[in-house]
């Protein structure tokens, strides 16, 4: 904890585990920046996102001198602590990846503890322990393929909740990956979950890593198959027009909005 006393008392703390990165600013500042992890914006309507401090030459609690002002003591003294190395680098990075709900274009970074979603006007940090299940639903005669990433609790973007992310992929996109995750980490944390680098279908690669760092259970299309052999029936939820997947303990209706009915949910079918 970091504790900020006013005379001899504690006029607040901060628990320094939610520092995400900490940075110096010219010779005397001190800026600290708090992990947001957008899931939690559901419950919450405000939280903390940085704090700066600002540390005097002359400040006797950390005693600097002319290379290393006491601003840069503090500084490396909160760096020791915090939690700085969840910024660590992706172990895999997708570009240019079509998101469908929340609408963009993203950069998927997937992190050792959670997954990023980087586009022009946002930025989204989901912890893998939100993530409830992933679905992988191709779309029948069509050359596309859905990825869904169901989170409890759901991101927030102005005041719209997304409890599901719907990713497009395109069917026949292959791509190569190396994870970078060195052997011991692979043997100790992630056996028989990850492979070391990956060659096939774009949404194929994506799911099996997702589901490998975050433990994430994968729900693809049973056993259905409608007249046309398709895995999915055209239908309309109120005014949009969209796929209706039968599953193996549900419906899924996308792309938007998305919406998951489980069979536990249907009172009655009426034709």
């Amino acid at each position: 904890m970091l504790s900020f006393n006013v005379g001899s008392k504690e006029a607040f703390e901060v628990s320094l585990s939610d520092v995400s990165q900490t940075q110096l600013q010219g010779k005397t500042d001190v800026v600290l920046e708090f992990h947001v992890d957008d899931t939690t914006g559901a419950n919450e309507k405000d939280s903390l996102m940085d704090l700066s401090f600002h540390v005097p030459t002359s400040n006797t609690q950390f005693l600097g001198d002319e290379e290393r002002p006491s601003a840069h003591i503090f500084w490396q003294k909160i760096l020791a602590i915090a939690d700085v190395g969840s910024s660590e680098e992706a172990v895999v990075s997708l570009e240019g990846i079509a998101i469908l709900t929340p609408r963009g274009r993203y950069t998927v970074e997937l992190h050792m503890s959670f997954l990023r979603l980087q586009g022009q006007a946002n930025d989204f940090k989901i912890q893998y322990s939100s993530i409830l299940r992933l679905f992988v639903l191709p779309k029948s005669n069509n050359p596309h393929t859905f990825v869904v990433i169901t989170l409890d609790p759901p991101i927030r973007k102005g005041q719209t909740l997304y409890p599901h992310i719907v990713i497009q992929f395109v069917t026949e996109n292959v791509v190569e990956k190396e994870l970078s995750l060195s052997e011991e980490v692979l043997a100790e944390k992630y056996k028989d979950r990850l492979q070391s680098s990956y060659n096939g279908l774009e949404h194929e690669v994506f799911s099996k890593i997702l589901r490998g760092l975050s433990g994430a259970k994968v729900t693809r299309p049973s056993t259905f198959r409608s007249c046309q052999d398709g895995y999915a029936v055209k239908s309309s939820l109120k005014a949009e027009d969209g796929l209706l997947y039968p599953l193996e303990k549900g419906f899924f209706f996308l792309p938007k909005p998305p919406t998951l009915i489980l069979h536990e949910e249907v009172c009655f079918l009426h034709f």
